[in-house]
């Protein structure tokens, strides 16, 4: 793995030094000597994570990361603090100050690797997402603050050593809903049944291979996204090393600080919640791509794509399709006498009509002002014009309350029918003389059905 690491220090021997061990794994390094130099160069060279001391002359270690954090262009930017300083208390505020991790000097390498590594995953993770998503500059990481107000975190402990879990329990507690599970079994299939924003997992449990937990978790899809905070010996780097290979966000070294464990639960619950907005997002922007945003059906992009897909299977196959052409009659005059509002209501309702009358396999697709596609796989032109009559009847029978001037509207539709004929035949060719027998409905009086099997 490589990125591009920015190394803040006042000190030049400190940033050599980190410039040195980091350009000996490949990462390309940037660096800066003070605070508002390191603004500028965030800006300028697009860094994949930020190493950055506490302790600095004019604009210190702390007021940059705020700057960092409060920036829309910046927030997501991973920022572990450097100091000497190595009590607990400096530690938390480390990470209180907005940062994403924190690491003490001297610095250990394998301390050092680690924790970029993984922000640096993260990270890739969220600049993929951010890059799909239209609003990605828009969708802010939650401060600390702002997260303490938010609702409280949902986290699963794994531990089946009693004492050791309810320290990790009454440290969350007060802040996080905390459900503490012993077997490992069970715990992976509830973290699969209910939505945790941490799992938490004693990688020194009794009788328990802790690694092979978290590659479970890893790779079922359910949990495949949630963090993984591993608590661990001191000396254990081996399976340290493993664990963050694999994927696990984050660790703590026993004995565990109550603070630094509420602090990394805070950073991951928030970072968490933040990649959860990003993919909705994402997914949104993937459904407007292909849905009608008036009806939510299918729009004219989809049903062209899907449903050449489907004609050719059916073809391969030997199997029926057909496709209903179907207009709403009179629309226009709807619109000039009670105005577009009250025509999109019609369509919003007729929409509804037709995805009540239809089966799962079947498609809805609106193709442009009152204009619907039905596709009907493994279905043949007789069957299918029977739905097509029944479709026309729902609709017709029963009036649209849909605010009208002269109260409710009765509104008929006009559907044409056609289906695979031939093992030449093609989607063109079907929605072709699927609207011929549309146009034939209309000529003959409208709110009919006629199929050119007919």
């Amino acid at each position: 793995m490589t990125a591009r690491v920015l190394v803040v220090d006042d000190i030049l021997a400190n940033v050599r030094l980190l410039e040195a061990k980091l350009s000996a794994e490949y990462f390309d390094v940037v660096t800066a000597m003070n605070g508002a130099d390191a603004l500028d160069s965030i800006q300028r060279t697009k860094p994949d994570i930020v190493l950055l001391d506490v302790m600095m002359p004019g604009i210190d270690g702390v007021e940059v990361c705020r700057q960092i954090k409060n920036n829309a262009q910046t927030h997501h930017i991973p920022v572990v603090m450097v100091t000497a300083l190595d009590q607990p208390e400096d530690r938390i505020k480390g990470l209180e100050a907005g940062a994403d991790d924190f690491l003490t000097k001297p610095v250990n390498d394998l301390a050092l690797f680690c924790r970029v590594k993984s922000l640096v995953r993260l990270k890739m993770l969220t600049d993929e997402l951010r890059a799909r998503s239209p609003n990605g500059e828009t969708v802010t990481l939650m401060s600390r603050r702002e997260d303490a107000a938010a609702r409280p975190g949902k986290i699963l402990v794994i531990d089946n050593r009693a004492a050791a879990s309810e320290r990790t329990r009454a440290a969350l507690v007060p802040h996080h809903e905390v459900t503490v599970i012993d077997d490992p079994l069970t715990a992976v299939m509830h973290a699969a049944e209910t939505r945790y924003e941490l799992i938490i997992i004693n990688l020194d449990m009794d009788n328990i291979d802790g690694l092979r937990l978290c590659s479970q978790l890893k790779s079922l899809e359910r949990t495949r996204q949630t963090p993984i905070l591993i608590v661990v010996a001191p000396d254990d780097h081996q399976r340290l090393l493993r664990a963050l290979d694999m994927g696990v966000n984050d660790y703590l070294i026993r004995p565990i600080d109550k603070q630094e464990l509420l602090a990394r639960a805070n950073t991951q619950i928030r970072r968490c919640r933040y990649t959860d907005q990003l993919r909705s997002h994402v997914q949104a922007t993937m459904e407007l791509a292909v849905t009608d945003p008036l009806t939510g059906l299918y729009n004219r992009r989809y049903m062209e794509n899907q449903t050449a897909a489907l004609v050719e299977h059916a073809i391969n196959r030997g199997k029926a399709l057909a496709l209903l052409a179907l207009d709403v009659d009179h629309f226009k005059m709807v619109n000039d006498e009670n105005g577009h509002p009250v025509g999109d209501r019609v369509l919003q309702e007729l929409a509804s009509r037709l995805k009540q009358s239809i089966r799962n396999i079947d498609m809805i697709c609106r193709i442009g002002g009152e204009e619907f596609v039905i596709v009907l796989p493994n279905t043949d032109a007789e069957v299918a014009t029977k739905i097509a009559d029944r479709m026309r009847r729902g609709i017709s029978g029963k009036p649209f309350d849909v605010g009208a001037k002269n109260g409710p509207l009765t509104v008929t539709v006009s559907i044409g029918v056609a289906a695979i004929e031939s093992q030449s035949d093609t989607l063109e060719a079907i929605l072709k003389r699927a609207d011929e027998a549309l146009y034939s409905a209309k000529r003959g009086g409208r709110n009919r059905v006629n199929s050119t099997a007919a």
